[in-house]
């Protein structure tokens, strides 16, 4: 089962995540997801444990528990969309392609 854990204190890491949700079962992997250029902590991060009996009693017990000074939020991670999030395509910065000159009107 894939959990999805959000409003991180920015100084947890994999390991801290991995300690607290251990308590409930055994956990295959947990990664706490960091800013690619600066290398830290975005706030949230996702556990996979065994098992969905395991999962959902972590889910259940964690959820708006205090960990770390921050009440986390802890649900069910939903599945990774084709793309992997981004703007949604290819109107980039809200800016539209022009044929150039002033209007882009067509008859």
């Amino acid at each position: 089962m894939n959990i999805f854990v959000s409003n991180l204190n920015f100084k947890v890491r994999s390991e801290d995540l991995k300690n607290l949700f251990s308590q409930y079962g055994e956990v295959l992997s947990t990664k706490v997801i960091t800013d690619k250029f600066s290398g830290k902590s975005r706030g949230f991060g996702f556990v996979e444990m065994k098992n969905d009996e395991e999962g959902n009693r972590a889910i259940g017990e964690l959820d708006q528990k205090d960990f770390e000074g921050r009440n986390i939020t802890v649900s069910v991670a939903k599945p990774r969309t084709e793309g992997g999030g981004g703007n949604g395509g290819g109107n980039r910065g809200g800016f539209r392609k022009s044929n150039g000159g002033g209007n882009d009107y067509r008859d």
